[in-house]
């Protein structure tokens, strides 16, 4: 989107602001306070009026981008709901996170590129959004699981599969691709053999 596009017209500064450093960031650019003003198409100390500094501001997006990805996991489980098939609803939410990741690449980096600073409540909360809507769904999968435990598991595929596309391990490749490569990965996953059907199958 060009700056004209994004210039400050309608009154909500904060808004045009985030959009003009997502832009910015996406697209490479050098990411200041200033240059920021300069994309959005106000003066330069308009962005000081919503955050003190650029870390400030980069808080703001990650605290977006963590809202927006948990919006479309939300809406992938809501595509997925049978819990009786946990290899399709877990492909969902893989699917979901990996495709937001190669979208949004520069925050999606943002997002998970620092610890949460624990003093930034807003971004903390946003963080653990996340969590919740996936502990939420294996919980309701597996309820005699431990919950955190799985959860951390399944969101560490999905997170490492997104990096190595993300760092370039994995060739550039359609958005069709990529899924079927989280397919495959969480159907390899789920064809495990569990230790009893192991021992039944000693037994045999």
């Amino acid at each position: 989107m060009s700056t004209s596009s994004t210039s400050y017209h309608h009154g909500d500064l904060r808004t045009a602001l985030l959009v003009a450093a997502t832009e910015s960031l996406e697209a490479g650019e050098p990411f200041s306070l200033r240059a920021i003003a300069r994309r959005a198409g106000v003066s330069a100390t308009a962005p000081y009026r919503h955050f003190a500094d650029r870390e400030a501001l980069e808080s703001a997006l990650a605290v977006d981008g963590f809202h927006d990805l948990r919006a479309e996991l939300t809406a992938a489980l809501a595509e997925a709901p049978d819990v009786t098939r946990p290899a399709d609803v877990v492909t969902a939410l893989g699917v979901a996170y990996v495709g937001f990741a190669l979208r949004r690449p520069a925050v999606f980096r943002l997002m998970f590129g620092q610890e949460c600073d624990a003093e930034d409540s807003e971004r903390v909360l946003a963080s653990g959004g996340l969590h919740e809507v996936l502990n939420d769904a294996v919980g309701r999968m597996f309820p005699d699981a431990d919950a955190a435990a799985l959860s951390t598991a399944l969101w560490s595929l999905a997170h490492g599969l997104a990096f190595l596309h993300l760092d370039g391990k994995f060739r550039p490749e359609p958005a069709d691709d990529v899924a079927a490569r989280v397919r495959a990965a969480v159907t390899a996953i789920f064809a495990l053999p569990t230790s009893s059907q192991r021992t039944t199958e000693d037994h045999s």
